[in-house]
């Protein structure tokens, strides 16, 4: 029976390495592909792929797509509407991986469906997490974790109780700036936080790897996914990325997931779930590895991980909040406004402003609850950037 499978996001390195499982595969019939501004390489993956639609995030670029696509019988769309429109279209499996909050409305779209939504978009859940889990058990649809700690948490708890779980235990690799002198840190360019030891990645989660934000949304992601308390969950440095995460149970095991730094590891195991397929990553050799390390996270290097704690307790809409103001610091860094320590004083400030709003503390029941959220945050993120001077 032939599958029909959607990707938002294909531009990204998530959705280039969805295609290049897609590739190896049979059986598939490809619905939509979305992407951000690389009109060239989504009209290239489109015709390659042979997709009823493509549709790109700017409306400008509209007739640079239909330009690209002419003749090729796939259809030209763009714009937030025409991506909505896009996952409303009947498929049996849909990758979400466009980044930040504008991937929680396609997906939310695909799973009014039923569909499978394989999500690589950690914010959907952090802004949205119960309004996501409700909305895949009113259609009947299923969300499987992408985000390699997250695919590596729900393989270890197949057939397990999750009364049981003692601690989820999520690794990272520290990013970038793992090694750096905390005092110097405030002094990390753009170019020094891209500089990723392992993986291969796009620019904002690669920033935010070294900032650890990413780290702090999947923390937050962890406990709305699989539904177990703040406490449970613990972070841990692993400058190898092996172990891309592990579950402790009360018994006192500890199941863990290993493997190559390489995303397709996730993506093919929610690929072929309920199955295992044979991936193209590269095989452990544990003689040649000989050792893996760990240390636990300095809070003074990583605030972005205290604050998570606080936004858990905080609930409602506060992961809403959070990642507005992630978003807006972020793209003050790339802008080079403010400093590389300052994108967590940002946030910061923006949590201490917004919490006590009684709307923040809402559980969100529509999308338009956490759309209204998202820009209050925005909009305050923007305001107190704006009262910042660059420190280095």
């Amino acid at each position: 029976m032939t599958r029909r499978i959607s990707i938002f996001g294909v531009t990204g390195s998530i959705g280039e390495n969805t295609v290049d499982l897609l590739r190896r595969a049979q059986g598939y019939q490809v619905v939509a592909l979305s992407g951000g501004r690389n009109v060239a390489r989504l009209a290239q993956l489109a015709r390659e792929l042979r997709a009823e639609v493509a549709v790109v995030a700017d409306v400008a670029l509209l007739p640079d797509l239909r330009a690209a696509l002419s003749g090729s019988g796939v259809e030209a769309s763009a714009g937030p509407d025409a991506l909505i429109e896009a996952a409303l279209r009947p498929a049996d499996w849909v990758m979400s991986a466009i980044v930040g909050a504008a991937g929680l409305a396609p997906g939310l779209a695909a799973l009014t469906t039923g569909a499978t939504l394989a999500l690589a978009n950690k914010e959907s859940l952090v802004t949205a997490g119960p309004l996501m889990l409700a909305t895949a058990a009113q259609h009947g649809a299923r969300i499987l974790p992408v985000d390699s700690e997250h695919s590596a948490i729900f393989q270890a708890l197949s057939g397990e109780d999750i009364t049981a779980v003692e601690r989820i235990i999520l690794t990272a690799s520290g990013g970038a700036l793992r090694d750096w002198p905390v005092d110097k840190l405030a002094g990390a360019t753009l170019q020094d936080a891209l500089a990723h030891p392992n993986w291969a990645m796009g620019q904002r989660i690669t920033i935010d790897s070294a900032s650890m934000f990413n780290k702090a949304l999947e923390v937050i992601e962890a406990k709305e996914f699989f539904g177990v308390s703040p406490a449970q969950i613990e972070v841990v440095i692993h400058p190898e990325s092996i172990i891309h995460s592990a579950v402790a149970f009360h018994d006192g095991a500890i199941m863990a997931h290993l493997g190559a730094p390489d995303m397709r590891h996730a993506i093919g195991y929610a690929l072929n779930w309920p199955t295992r397929a044979p991936l193209p990553v590269a095989r452990l050799d544990f003689a040649a590895l000989g050792k893996l390390t760990f240390r636990a996270p300095d809070l003074a290097r990583y605030p972005a991980l205290r604050l998570a704690q606080e936004v858990m307790q905080a609930g409602g809409m506060a992961g809403a909040v959070f990642n507005a103001a992630k978003e807006v610091a972020l793209d003050q860094f790339i802008a080079g406004k403010i400093g590389f320590m300052q994108m967590s004083d940002l946030v910061d400030s923006t949590l201490g402003r917004l919490f006590a709003d009684p709307a923040v503390g809402q559980v969100a029941t529509s999308l338009d609850d956490v759309l209204a959220i998202d820009h209050l945050a925005r909009v305050m993120a923007r305001d107190l950037a704006a009262g910042m001077t660059k420190t280095v």
